[in-house]
């Protein structure tokens, strides 16, 4: 649906926006622009936030071109920014997300200043550590999280109990736990001392909290979790709280074609 026949508050008031070949949808192309992502451009469209030709939208169920005037709060997009991508190396502690209703301290509210505005390429939780991808481009991390990239991740995961080599081997043909099932898991036992173990865990899909709740399964608690690895991207010496851009000519190389194509 375009955005001239958008549902909107003005009714029929709405205008049809001249033909063009290429058209995305609003939040998309909210998030190209560096604004936000595209769930949050979701929730500033039903807040009222965002129109279209003058018309205040009420549904992202919409398509725009770029003969469409798009404004946020009354004011014209930017033009869509370079896609950049920054290694962040996340402290345990924070939350990854804009705000925290709970009032916890966030790891976009540690950042330095000179940062523009960013959103992270999937998320570590609270007690999680490690890479953190982060990018000013919506539609780039969107394409970077979805499984079918085949990007990698590589975590060392401390866990309290006596691993199951053999346990620990057959999550290569994926588990389920609790209905759920999860794809193949590769995981090492690197070393068991006493009651803990250090292991090194590669995933591909990444679920919410994967890891924690397949070692649950196998009777182990994960006491500490680091991510080492997004894909080719390396957490290598990265100080904790540090942030290193990854040089645009390598975030072209590994991304093979313009990452504003979204995924």
């Amino acid at each position: 649906m375009n955005a001239g026949k958008a549902k909107s508050r003005k009714g029929s008031d709405s205008k049809k926006p001249p033909p063009a070949n290429k058209s995305d949808r609003i939040a998309k192309v909210l998030a190209r622009a560096g604004l936000c992502s595209r769930r949050e451009a979701e929730r500033w469209i039903v807040a009222g936030r965002v129109a279209v030709d003058g018309v205040t939208l009420v549904t992202p169920a919409i398509n725009v071109t770029a003969q469409n005037r798009v404004t946020v709060d009354g004011k014209a997009l930017p033009a869509p920014l370079p896609p950049r991508l920054w290694r962040y190396h996340k402290p345990a502690g924070l939350i990854t997300s804009h705000r925290d209703p709970e009032g916890r301290p966030t790891v976009f509210e540690r950042l330095p200043e000179t940062l523009p505005r960013v959103v992270s390429v999937g998320r570590l939780d609270l007690t999680s550590e490690g890479l953190l991808l982060l990018t000013n481009d919506g539609g780039l991390a969107r394409r970077l999280e979805l499984p079918a990239t085949g990007w990698t991740r590589r975590y060392r995961v401390r866990v309290h109990g006596v691993v199951d080599e053999k346990k620990l081997a057959a999550l290569a043909n994926g588990v389920t736990v609790s209905g759920v099932k999860y794809a193949p898991i590769k995981a090492v036992l690197d070393n068991q001392k006493r009651a803990n173990a250090w292991l090194t865990v590669s995933l591909e899909e990444g679920r919410n909290r994967e890891i924690r709740k397949v070692m649950e399964h196998m009777g182990l608690e994960v006491n500490r979790l680091i991510r080492v690895a997004f894909g080719p991207f390396q957490l290598g010496k990265l100080a904790r709280g540090q942030v290193e851009e990854v040089p645009p000519k390598v975030l072209r190389e590994q991304l093979g074609k313009p990452p504003h194509d979204g995924p």
